[in-house]
This record gives C-alpha cells, sequence and structure tokens, in this order.
C-alpha cells in the first residue's frame, strides 16, 4: 500500500509554519550591529560621541569651581560628574541619533526597512542601540571614574538614578525622532539641534547649577524638557536636587515626584511629535 506524497503547496506550507520566525530582539540587534557599523565608520559622528563630552569636563569644571567661591556648600565634584553624563546624553543620543535617522531616511534605508517584517518602532529604537549603548557605556566608566578619584559615595537610590537615566534616553530618542522632520541633510543638524543641546547644557543645571540661579528662573528651567531626567540622576546619586536635601530613602522619592511629572509630560509629548511629523523617505 503506498502513501501518495504531500503536494508542494502543502510542503511548502508546513516548512514555513516550521522554520524560524524572526523575534522582535533578533530584529533590534540586526538593526543595532549594521548602525553600530555605519557609526564605527563615521569619524565625526565618533569624535562629537567619544571627545567632545570628555573635552568639556575642563570647561565645566572651572565654571563649577568659580561659582563655588560665591556659593559655599556647592558640590563641585558630583555636579562636575552628573553634568558630564548629561552632557554625554545629550550629545551621544540626541544629536548622534538626529543625524542617523536623517541619513537612513535620505539613503531611503528607513523606506526600504518597512517593506520588511520590522515594526516602526523597531526600526527606530533599532537606530538608536548603538548610540545608547556607547551612552551607557561612557556613562558607566565616567561614573567609575568620579567613584574612583573623585570619592564620591555610592548612589543613594539607586532606582531613582535607573528611571532619570531611562527617562533622559527615551526624551533624547523621541525628541531625535521629531529633529530629525525638521533636518534637510545630515549636514544641518548640527544647527537643528542646537537649541535643546544648549537648553540642556546651560538651562538644566549641567554647567549652571539650578540652585545659583535665582529662583524664578530655576523655577522655570525645572520645567524644560531635559531638566527632569538630570534632576533625577542627582536625587538617586546625591539625595539632593539642590532645592533641599532629602532624608531617607523615602524622602528621594517625595523629592522626586515634581520632576517625574514634569518629564512624563515632557516624553509624552516629545513621543506624540515624534509619531505626528517622523519622516520615513525625504521629501523632494
Amino acid at each position: 500500500m503506498t502513501t501518495a506524497a504531500p503536494s508542494s503547496a502543502t510542503a511548502t506550507t508546513t516548512g514555513t509554519a516550521a522554520g524560524p520566525q524572526g523575534t522582535a530582539l533578533r530584529r533590534l540587534a540586526s538593526l543595532g550591529r549594521s548602525e553600530a557599523t555605519l557609526l564605527l565608520r563615521n569619524r565625526s559622528a565618533l569624535f562629537t560621541a567619544l571627545l567632545l563630552p570628555v573635552l568639556m569636563i575642563a570647561g565645566r569644571r572651572s565654571m563649577l569651581k568659580q561659582q563655588a567661591s560665591d556659593h559655599p556648600g556647592l558640590d563641585v565634584d558630583s555636579l562636575l560628574i552628573i553634568g558630564t553624563i548629561g552632557g554625554i546624553l545629550a550629545f551621544v543620543v540626541y544629536y548622534n541619533l538626529t543625524a542617523a535617522y536623517v541619513g537612513r531616511r535620505n539613503e531611503l534605508v528607513l523606506k526600504r526597512l518597512r517593506t520588511g517584517e520590522a515594526r516602526d518602532l523597531e526600526i527606530l529604537a533599532g537606530t538608536a542601540v548603538p548610540s545608547v549603548s556607547l551612552a551607557l557605556l561612557m556613562s558607566a566608566v565616567v561614573a567609575g571614574g568620579g567613584a574612583a578619584f573623585l570619592h564620591l559615595g555610592a548612589p543613594v537610590n539607586p532606582l531613582l538614578l535607573a528611571a532619570g537615566l531611562l527617562l533622559s534616553i527615551g526624551t533624547m530618542m523621541a525628541t531625535a525622532a521629531l529633529t530629525s522632520a525638521f533636518t534637510k541633510t545630515v549636514e544641518t543638524a548640527g544647527i537643528t539641534t542646537l537649541p535643546l543641546l544648549l537648553v540642556s547644557q546651560f538651562g538644566s543645571g549641567l554647567f549652571i547649577p539650578l540652585e545659583v540661579m535665582p529662583d524664578r528662573v530655576a523655577d522655570f528651567c525645572r520645567l524644560l524638557p531635559t531638566t527632569p531626567g538630570f534632576q533625577l540622576i542627582r536625587i538617586g546619586w546625591t539625595g539632593t536636587d539642590g532645592s533641599a536635601a532629602a532624608t531617607g530613602f523615602g524622602g528621594t522619592w517625595s523629592t522626586a515626584v515634581p520632576h517625574l511629572v514634569t518629564g512624563a509630560v515632557w516624553l509624552g509629548l516629545a513621543g506624540w511629535g515624534a509619531v505626528r511629523y517622523f519622516r520615513w523617505e525625504s521629501r523632494r
């Protein structure tokens, strides 16, 4: 007794169903590897990512020391490290990612990726993987160096520190996607990203601590898009945002609540703007 062989259509269907399916994690890893290769080949992007934040340490330290002479009790060492981490997040994530989105859009890479199985969010996140990974690595090196050479204490509230990092990175990613919509070429990314970079450096407590500003100016700066995440990093590490020292683990959370709320609002607005205005292909 013989058994008929399965039809080719049935065999194809069975083989497809049994074959390996690409998971979201694999797609993110694949996109991340491709983007990392392009980042390593881009010397100007590597300079911005690796050297510029480090070069800013000297200028930031001299400015903080001058401010400490007029405001006794200012913790120069912790402000220097936290400000450097904030600068890394701003330049490595926001600037580099804006340029990456614009470059991949103009090269029609994003358009081609959308024809595959990767979802829109996976494409955007995969493009961001190298910049975010590099920023976290550099932040860890700076934090470790600060702990070793400046004898900084351990973070008071590591959860708040992690929340500040995640909030800052999420806001930078969404804002980079939004900014790319108004950036025609990679070369002009330095111009379109400049306003937020200046705000993050001089208005969010990185170069000029909020506690040395006039009260009304400081209150306004606390409402800027990049300030909440940076202040959460500061509270998580030192237990204070400069306005008052928190007492105990619970005190840091009560101090952090306004920053968490403000940061969540800005993250939501930036995410909405990115979804609304992001361009997947250049408009000639």
